[in-house]
């Protein structure tokens, strides 16, 4: 029954491969471990991955089924073992055909009351397949590597949400590593114009949640990119969040961060 106002967030980039979806996936599940009622929605409905990421990339009922009025929003969610549920697309290429990306904001305002949060995984670019989620959502999460390319992109991003009046709650800067030649932090800010708000280094422990087909933040709870997205949750919620290390000493923490152990 729906008796509440939900934050419907999209996460965004118009560059492809700067970690969107994998953002998308962990902080959905931090937010769930959180205790926030989180949905994870699948708006990239020319490729999604999000089933493909957690395992499951073939579904009964998807997005895609409800856009095309052939089953309804409440029949194509799943409850994920981390207690986050998702909404999926299709990968078949047969599902695709004849897609009406306009119906995406009637059908996702469908949501509101239902949760705390609803989350939306976004295509990458700024063609018709992107706005559409733009428009279904009321704040927008920019993510973006800390690399010219990308932060031109996400430029890019930035003056049409303003084109469409969507509010942009800030900038996650992911894939950072001290030892390459990344672009300063107070930099991409002022290129910006936007606040950072999360920092996620590259950390091998992605990968090798990826292999395992779930989120880092489950697979590997203490790893330095987990730890950041737990943070990052946080902070979208207002909450504190400092991780218990009480029985780790300062050599582990290192070693923790740079991944040696």
């Amino acid at each position: 029954m729906k008796n509440k106002k939900t934050r419907i967030i999209a996460v965004v980039s118009a560059k492809g491969g700067v970690g969107k979806t994998t953002t998308a996936i962990n902080l959905a599940m931090a937010l769930s471990s959180f205790g926030k009622e989180t949905i994870l929605v699948d708006a990239n409905l020319l490729t999604p991955n999000i089933g493909v990421y957690l395992g499951v990339p073939i579904l009964p009922v998807t997005l895609h089924h409800v856009l095309k009025g052939k089953k309804t929003l409440s029949q194509a969610v799943y409850l994920h073992k981390s207690g986050t549920k998702i909404i999926p697309a299709s990968i078949s290429f047969q599902d695709i055909k004849k897609i009406n990306f306009e119906k995406l904001p009637k059908v996702l305002a469908e949501l509101d009351g239902t949760s705390e949060i609803v989350l939306l995984d976004t295509p990458a670019g700024l063609s018709k397949e992107t706005i559409a989620p733009l428009l279904s959502a009321d704040e927008i999460l920019l993510i973006t590597n800390p690399e010219m390319p990308s932060i031109t992109d996400a430029l890019k991003t930035v003056k049409l949400c303003e084109e469409l009046h969507k509010k942009i709650l800030g900038v996650v800067v992911t894939k950072t590593n001290s030892k390459n030649a990344d672009i300063p932090l107070k930099d991409i800010e002022s290129l910006l114009e936007l606040e950072i708000l999360g920092i996620i280094p590259e950390d091998r422990n992605v990968k090798y949640a990826q292999a395992q087909k779930n989120a880092v933040v489950s697979t590997h709870p203490t790893s330095a990119a987990a730890i950041q997205y737990k943070k990052l949750a946080a902070e979208l919620i207002g909450q504190n969040y400092n991780e218990n290390i009480q029985e780790n000493s300062f050599v582990d923490l290192i070693m923790r961060f740079f991944n040696i152990k």
